[in-house]
């Protein structure tokens, strides 16, 4: 057991352990928190618990363990007790004792107590922490001793530091721990009132003021509902009047003051004047108007009379009228009296509120509980829609131009589409013009092989016509056709309507386009064209696989018959044909189903890839090519470096060191083109034998042929379909692969 707290007594042994004083009366035995008081019996001359019962449970509330030290078992643990004190007052006649009542905490964990006096509105006493929080010890004669659990009870004196304090109550916490700790609880007392502050309300009661006091506070009201506004979207109907119309309004009522503004919502051309407000912000009438009232009728308060005082001590003063005779009653619109589908009185205008925003529709739910809020149509049915007629084209400038003079007064020029012209204006290596290859449809003899490059530009929907200049053709080529847009066939010229234009969408491969009255049938389109068409596929259909592949499929009937026909056109078993055979069998069997736009669509998404890195006959005549028109020799000092660089002795380095030396040697080689030789000469290990690699750079030890440069020769295809210089969309096509997404056909 731990011996109890006392003056002199030395603890030596725990200072390092325990930063803290066990509490003088609380130990522990046989595993069961106790009360132990050695010196003295408890209450009523009783032995203590841990003297006179075997123990076999915890007889506290709260613990955390048995062997834990009482401090963490009675933690946050704290007894209440309500206590009241006679304080004397001298020299005073109205009281002679001033009843102050006071909060008692015992803090189980060590013993300490502390006094605190609720604060009493206008008492006039310092209140709050009356006796800090520590240990109390004993009125004299026991001084030696400090206040414990044993010593508190219900309707008992206790005295700290010479005041005695009479408990007459204590909490439901406290009771039960006392009860639990064998104390016998005394039954519970009152306390006393004051005598002091029952005259002065006694007193409060029975007197009243010289001066009437009208309680006018819109304060509270104020800071709870600032800047919160209920808005109501209203209908003024007048149009029964003379000249009168619907008018569209909004309400605003504020929370703060009970205030109400109007403002109207005047639309496009009405032909009123745009006024701020159409109701000034203020307490609006039920019954209005009610009538002409002089200043001050129509007020809170009424001011009885007006009085001066001493005329050595002059003083302005007012009385009020307690009980406002004579005072004029109005009856104002509140938050109440607004809801939907309801008419208010606006100074004699019958006003419909038709609809709120949801601020308005959440303070109705919170604080009236309204859940139905179906709006009213308000807004007035449109007026029907008359027809405005323009005088035909004249023919002098561009239709555009001549209706905007018909427009106004003063013409203006005509507003093209500016999103449009910055979104598909050409940027970078993005052109936003798709070309097509065509060629005249014509009779005439010296006109049937002539080939044209149309150009449609997205950014403005003009097309652009150029022929190709052939040598020894006899045709001066050129520009066929300057950049404007282009009219569709069959339009009248002298018409009140806007003529209509060729869209993008209505070109295509294999499509007759008339220009002016030049008819062209597109042949082919560049890569980036048909690129373009299958990124946009929803606005080109003949672009889109998959509606592709859905006509192609219902030819399922002859899937068969497809396949014998691939498999027989491919002689050598390659599982892919050139696009000429490809084009004619699909053609044959479908039997005008498909456009060439269509068939190109197909076969560009399975085609075979080609294999487009260079070879070695190629790379290294370039490389020799760079190297001679820098003049660069110095292949023996790249040699001697990676021949330091190999400790090993292995006459093989890493490409990364390799190429490393090449751009600290700076050899004038580009980045593409050194990064294909040096995969060209690597391992499978990724080492480089980098006597051969510079040998087969050195242009002076290892010359060869200079390559030849390719000419674009304009390669006229051997179908009779294409009739124009322009390269096979592509080379190969995978046939197989197509039958068995199509038809579902396996490889036998």
């Amino acid at each position: 057991m731990a011996l109890p707290f006392l003056p002199g007594h030395s603890f030596k042994r725990n200072v390092r352990k325990e930063r803290f004083h066990k509490s003088q009366h609380w130990g522990f035995c046989n595993n069961v928190r106790m009360l132990v008081n050695e010196d003295k019996p408890g209450i009523g001359g009783e032995l203590l618990l841990g003297q006179k019962m075997k123990p076999k449970y915890s007889v506290f509330p709260k613990g955390m363990g048995t062997d834990a030290p009482s401090w963490v078992a009675f933690d946050k643990q704290v007894l209440s007790f309500d206590a009241y004190l006679e304080d004397e007052v001298a020299d005073k006649s109205q009281e002679n004792y001033r009843i102050r009542r006071y909060k008692i905490y015992f803090y189980l964990e060590d013993d300490t107590i502390q006094v605190n006096e609720p604060e009493l509105k206008n008492s006039g006493l310092p209140q709050g922490t009356f006796i800090r929080r520590h240990r109390i010890s004993l009125p004299p004669p026991d001084e030696d001793q400090f206040y414990t659990l044993y010593h508190f009870n219900i309707s008992i004196d206790i005295v700290f530091y010479g005041r005695t304090f009479k408990i007459y109550d204590c909490d439901t916490f406290t009771k039960n721990f006392l009860k639990k700790m064998g104390v016998k609880l005394n039954p519970p007392g009152q306390c006393p009132e004051d005598p002091y502050m029952k005259m002065r309300r006694e007193k409060l009661d029975f007197v009243e003021p010289l001066r009437p006091y009208e309680s006018f506070d819109t304060l509270k009201q104020f800071l709870n509902y600032d800047r919160k506004v209920l808005r109501f979207f209203c209908l003024w109907d007048d149009s029964a009047s003379l000249f009168g119309d619907r008018r569209e309004l909004i309400l605003h009522y504020f929370l703060s003051d009970d205030t109400i503004e109007i403002k109207e919502v005047l639309p496009h051309n009405t032909g009123r004047n745009a006024m701020p407000l159409f109701l000034q912000r203020g307490k609006l009438p039920k019954y209005g108007p009610p009538g002409i009232y002089q200043p001050g009728e129509v007020t809170d308060r009424i001011v009885l009379n007006m009085y001066g005082g001493l005329v050595e001590n002059r003083m302005d003063g007012y009385l009020l009228d307690k009980y406002q005779l004579g005072k004029l009653n109005q009856e104002f619109y509140k938050d109440s009296d607004l809801s939907i589908g309801t008419t208010i009185n606006v100074w004699g205008r019958k006003v419909l509120l038709c609809d709120c925003d949801e601020f308005t529709k959440s303070y109705y739910k919170t604080k009236y509980g309204i859940e139905n809020f179906t709006s009213i149509q308000c807004k007035a049915p449109p007026p029907p829609k008359i027809e405005r007629k323009f005088p035909p084209y004249t023919g002098f400038g561009s239709e555009e131009d001549s209706l905007r003079s018909c427009i106004g007064l003063v013409p203006t020029p005509h507003k093209k589409n500016f999103k449009k012209f910055v979104e598909k204006d050409s940027y970078g290596n993005i052109s936003n013009t798709l070309r097509f290859f065509a060629k005249l449809i014509t009779h005439e003899c010296a006109d049937v092989d002539r080939m044209f490059v149309i150009s449609y530009f997205l950014s403005d929907d003009t097309i652009s016509v150029f022929e190709p200049i052939e040598k020894n053709s006899g045709i001066t080529g050129g520009r066929f056709l300057k950049r404007i847009r282009v009219k569709k066939p069959g339009q009248e010229v002298f018409k009140s309507e806007l003529s209509e234009y060729i869209k993008v969408e209505e070109l295509y491969i294999g499509a007759k386009v008339n220009v002016n009255g030049y008819l062209f049938l597109l042949l082919n389109a560049d890569e980036y064209t048909l690129n373009y068409m299958e990124q946009n596929s929803d606005k080109f259909p003949w672009s889109n696989i998959e509606l592709v592949l859905q006509k192609l499929k219902e030819e399922k009937s002859k899937s068969t018959e497809i396949k014998q026909v691939f498999t027989a056109a491919d002689c050598d078993q390659t599982k892919m044909v050139d696009y000429n055979t490809f084009r004619d069998i699909i053609m044959s069997l479908t039997v005008g189903k498909l456009t060439d736009h269509e068939v190109i669509t197909i076969a560009r998404h399975y085609r075979v890839p080609e294999d487009t890195c260079p070879d070695m006959n190629v790379l290294i005549p370039l490389a020799h090519q760079q190297l001679k028109k820098n003049s660069f020799e110095d292949f023996e000092r790249l040699i001697a470096n990676c021949v330091y660089q190999d400790r090993e002795k292995k006459k093989v380095l890493p490409s990364k060191d390799i190429k490393r030396l090449c751009k600290s040697s700076r050899l004038p080689l580009t980045d593409d083109l050194l990064v294909s030789l040096l995969s060209r000469f690597e391992d499978s290990e990724g080492q480089i034998n980098y006597e051969s690699f510079f040998y087969a750079l050195n242009w002076r030890i290892n010359p060869v042929p200079e390559l030849e440069a390719t000419l674009y020769i304009k390669e006229r295809c051997e179908d009779v379909w294409l009739g124009m210089p322009s390269p096979i969309p592509v080379k190969y096509i995978n046939y197989l692969k197509l039958i068995k997404d199509v038809f579902g056909l396996e490889e036998e």
